[in-house]
This record gives structure tokens, C-alpha cells and sequence, in this order.
């Protein structure tokens, strides 16, 4: 398990038992990690978020998260973008995305995000206990085959420097781009975030300098090297500019 400072204060054979985070908006298989926790580490506390700004809240409010299970698929953000805003959040925390999306580019970009394990939804619960406690006390877990496979490794290399430029993006900033690249407008997405129109426009053209590209378009096409979902991005309509013409 995680120490923490907290732990390293403790009187010595006295260690608070893990608190782990689970990011997932399907209830049932929520309900399934919640149990193989339990049955694995009784005395776990278990947090549950179903949005990643959901989970962004709950790190926020809480200290010490040993360990963030997060489900790719989740409302609100694209691809691995929502990964890359929850690693912002909570560097000290162990990181593990759980995914039906098992494919070995997608695997090498989550590598570059610094993440602690991939775990494939269609794992069996005894393994799933195994894994979770072995990132738990520190280990990396990725399937093998998958992680050294010559897609991962290219898929390292190509988000690496992307990961690089999204260091300088600020949290905010890091939502307005999550908004674009949903196609969302500068009016939706200053409804959402309650903030002015102008600010979000403000907020585009770092976005933009800070990735050195030139619009909206080029931004989602860069930051397909973080997503999935590749038919998505390739619509124009999807991931282009708006019809009002908005930088």
C-alpha cells in the first residue's frame, strides 16, 4: 500500500487502511469493483465519483488517495484527456484506468501519462483483487503483451510531447480544451463553466498558443493522439470549427 506522510507518523505497525477512488458511470460494474475491494481490503475506504468532474470534486475535498480507478468512458471528456486532468490532480495517487478499450496504441499513450496500471474490464475478480493490490504496494500493472507491442511504443512516442505541452495548460484551461474537443461552442461552453464568452475565448487562444497550433480543428486533431474514439475525430463536423466561425 501507498505510505503516506500520515502513515509515516503513526506509531509504528499502525497503517490506516487504503482509501481508493472509483471513477465509473455504469452502476453494475461500479457495484463489482466495490465488491472485490471489499472482499480484498475490508476496512477500504471506497469513494465514487461518475463524471470526471465528479472526480476532480472528490479529490479536491479529500486528502490521501492511495489509488484512482478510472473507467476511460465517462461523460464529459474524450479519450484519454480526462485521465491526463485526474493525473494533474492527484500526482502523489496511484492512477489505474480499467477499460473495455484494449489496444495497444492506447495503452502506450496512457503509459506517457504516468499511470500506475491498464486493466481490461473482462478481467476475472480474482485477478482484479490481485492487480489492484499489487498497484496498491506499488507495482506498474499493463498486460505484457499489449505494453511492448510496437503500436504502444509508437503510441508513447506520439503523446509524449503532447504531454509535455498539456503541462502548461492550466486546470481551467484543461476543462475549456476537454469542451472543445466535444465540439462545443465558446456560449455552451461559458454556460457550463459559468464564466463570460469572452473568457472562454481567452481561454481557446492560450490553449492554442501553449499546443502551437493555429484553431479549434488543429487542436482536436493533435489531441487525438490521447483519444479512442477515432471515427469521432475524424468528422470534420465533429472536430472542426463551429458554424459561427469561432477561433
Amino acid at each position: 500500500m501507498t505510505r503516506t506522510l500520515a502513515d509515516q507518523q503513526r506509531p509504528t505497525g499502525e497503517v490506516r487502511a487504503p482509501r481508493l477512488l472509483i471513477v465509473e458511470d455504469h452502476p453494475l460494474f461500479r457495484d463489482a469493483l466495490i465488491g472485490v475491494i471489499g472482499l480484498t481490503f475490508p476496512n477500504a475506504d471506497i469513494l465514487q465519483a461518475t463524471s470526471i468532474d465528479g472526480a476532480l470534486d472528490a479529490l479536491a475535498a479529500q486528502e490521501a488517495i492511495d489509488l484512482i480507478l478510472l473507467d476511460l468512458s465517462m461523460p464529459g471528456t474524450k479519450g484519454l484527456l480526462g485521465a491526463y486532468r485526474v493525473r494533474t490532480a492527484a500526482p502523489k495517487s496511484a492512477l489505474a484506468i480499467i477499460s473495455a478499450h484494449i489496444d495497444p496504441r492506447i495503452i502506450g499513450s496512457a503509459i506517457s501519462l504516468g499511470i500506475s496500471g491498464y486493466i481490461p474490464k473482462s478481467t476475472p475478480k480474482a485477478e482484479l483483487a490481485q492487480l489492484i493490490g499489487g498497484i496498491l504496494n506499488g507495482a506498474v500493472c499493463f498486460p505484457k503483451r499489449l505494453r511492448d507491442a510496437e503500436a504502444a511504443r509508437r503510441g508513447r512516442a506520439d503523446a509524449q510531447n503532447l504531454v509535455r505541452q498539456l503541462n502548461a495548460l492550466t486546470s481551467q484551461q484543461l476543462r475549456v480544451l476537454d469542451m472543445v474537443c466535444r465540439g462545443l461552442q465558446n456560449k455552451h461552453i461559458a454556460y457550463e463553466l459559468d464564466i463570460s464568452v469572452t473568457t472562454v475565448k481567452v481561454h481557446v487562444s492560450e490553449i492554442l498558443r501553449k499546443l502551437g497550433v493555429r484553431s479549434r480543428t488543429e487542436a482536436i486533431i493533435k489531441m487525438s493522439q490521447l483519444d479512442f474514439a477515432k471515427s469521432d475525430l475524424a468528422s470534420p463536423m465533429g472536430a472542426g470549427r463551429s458554424s459561427s466561425g469561432e477561433p
